[in-house]
Parts: C-alpha cells; sequence; structure tokens
C-alpha cells in the first residue's frame, strides 16, 4: 500500500501547486459565472493545464529525479570490462531499434531490478542495479536491457505521462463540478463558494484519483507485456525467459524508489491490489512469452 500511496500523494501534490498558482493568478474566478453557475468551458482548459501540467513537468525533470533517487552513476568512461560490456550492449540495442544511445547508469541497491526513463526516445537513461549485476548472468542481463531498450523504442514514457495527464484532467473536472453542486444544491450557498466546495473537492479529487491510478496502472501492465515481446526480439526469448525466472528467484524487497516503480522491471501482484501494481505477475509474463509464435 505505500506504493499506492506514494502515487496518490505525488500526483495530488503536484495538481495542488499547480491548482494555487491558478487560484493566485485569477483564473478560478473564470469559473463562476455571476455567482450561479459553473463555466464549463474555462473549468476543462484549467483542468486540462494543471492535469497535463504535472504529468508533463514530471516527464521532463524524469532523467534528473531518477538519477538523483537512486543515486544513479552514469557511465561516462567505462572503468571495467562490465561496465563495458553494458555500455556496448545499450548500444547494440539501441541501434538495432533505431533510437539514440541511451545514458547507461549504474545505482547501488541490493535488488535485481533496472529501469528506463526520459521524456525523449533518443535521450533516454537506463540503469541497473548492483544486485543485477551481482545475481544475473550475461545472457540475463542482455535480456533486461531489452527488455528496458524496448520500453524507450516504445516511448512508453510519454504515453503514460499523457496518459496520466488526461485522468488527472478528468479527475480535477469532475472533483469541481461534484464540489460545485453540493456546495450550492446540498449547502444552498448562492454565491461564490463556501467551505462545503473547497471540502467537497479535495475529497472527490482523492477518491477520484485512487481510481484514475488504476486505469494508470493497467495500461503499465499492458505495456510490460510490450516491453517483454520486444526484448524477446531483441535478445531473444530464451534470455528474456531466463531473466524473469531470475527475478522469481530472488527475494529481496525492491529498492526502487516509487515513483520509479512503474519502469522498472520487476514487480506485479495478484488480486485487488494487483489493480494498483505497475506490473502483471512474474508467473504471467512469462506465460506470454511462451505462448508466442
Amino acid at each position: 500500500m505505500k506504493r499506492i500511496f506514494l502515487f496518490v500523494i505525488t500526483n495530488l501534490a503536484i495538481l495542488l501547486v499547480l491548482s494555487i498558482t491558478l487560484r493566485l493568478l485569477g483564473v478560478d474566478r473564470m469559473l463562476d459565472a455571476e455567482g450561479s453557475g459553473i463555466d464549463f468551458n474555462s473549468l476543462l482548459i484549467m483542468a486540462s493545464v494543471i492535469g497535463f501540467g504535472g504529468s508533463l513537468i514530471s516527464l521532463a525533470m524524469s532523467k534528473w529525479t531518477a538519477k538523483r533517487m537512486t543515486g544513479a552513476v552514469v557511465i561516462e568512461q567505462p572503468s571495467d570490462p562490465t561496465e563495458r560490456w553494458l555500455v556496448e550492449t545499450v548500444k547494440r540495442q539501441a541501434d538495432r531499434v533505431g533510437i539514440g544511445m541511451p545514458e547507461v547508469a549504474i545505482y547501488d541497491a541490493p535488488d535485481v531490478n533496472a529501469f528506463a526513463t526520459g521524456m525523449n526516445r533518443n535521450d533516454a537513461l537506463v540503469a541497473v542495479s548492483t544486485g543485477l549485476l551481482h545475481n544475473m548472468q550475461k545472457d540475463e542481463i542482455e535480456g533486461v536491457l531489452a527488455h528496458e531498450i524496448s520500453h524507450v523504442a516504445n516511448g512508453d514514457m510519454v504515453t503514460l505521462a499523457l496518459i496520466q495527464g488526461v485522468v488527472n484532467t478528468f479527475v480535477i473536472f469532475l472533483s469541481r463540478v461534484i464540489g460545485h453542486f453540493v456546495d450550492r444544491v446540498v449547502f444552498k450557498t448562492e454565491r461564490d463558494h463556501g467551505p462545503a466546495f473547497l471540502i467537497t473537492t479535495l475529497v472527490a479529487q482523492m477518491v477520484l484519483g485512487i481510481l484514475a491510478s488504476m486505469i494508470v496502472m493497467w495500461f503499465s501492465r499492458q505495456r510490460e507485456f510490450r516491453a517483454d515481446a520486444g526484448g524477446a526480439q531483441l535478445a531473444g526469448r530464451n534470455k528474456m525467459i531466463a531473466a524473469l525466472e531470475r527475478l522469481k528467484q530472488q527475494h529481496e524487497p525492491t529498492q526502487l524508489p516509487d515513483r520509479l516503480a512503474a519502469f522498472g522491471i520487476s514487480g506485479g501482484n495478484n488480486g485487488l491490489r494487483g489493480l494498483f501494481m505497475s506490473h502483471p505477475p512474474l508467473e504471467t509474463r512469462i506465460a506470454a512469452l511462451r505462448a508466442m509464435p
């Protein structure tokens, strides 16, 4: 539940900052037409600015944020054979899918994981954990790198940000409509907005935000299957399956920060909690790879 909580809080924090900014600029006053109604066109525009603004700002800062949250160190000049092999493997895979060479980085964490991020498929970041380097064979690491390169080639980071922007927009729009309705109909406020509007809007935004996160996480799980398939084409299906099998054997709790969890290779769960997970269960992913023609 920590991942769900931090996901919602981070999203709401960005939306709150943008909401306050637009309120200070006087945009909120456009929403109340003569104190008796609501300007839906203005509301939708404002909701779009806040919703997409938050997700696109996060995307633009993704590489900078990822490096500082994980302590990832970019390999400028390989210092040993392992780093040289990592850079050469990423370069070979990037050339095959026709994208620019990503930055390659290593971050210190005991769990077996890796992630890719960045707002431009030709200027991305691919990072692997020290735990992955210590616990996986080269063939398995090659499968992991191919999975991450497939994320970059598919433009998953941009697509996920756009989907987040869409759901943010509707969360903001609907929460304010609900707050306006409660304020006018239930509490009979005739002009401007009373405290009920603010309270109801915040509660509705939190509830709708949790529901919206289910949509975003559903897409995230679908793109994992596509990245697995792309990784199988790049590195070979056996290497991709071997990488996922190795992940199943690991029992270390993930150390990847929650905001980057959706971009990692491991993760997933079943049941109701699975609706909020960024990755499908490893067993399901392996089965999908085995079923590939």
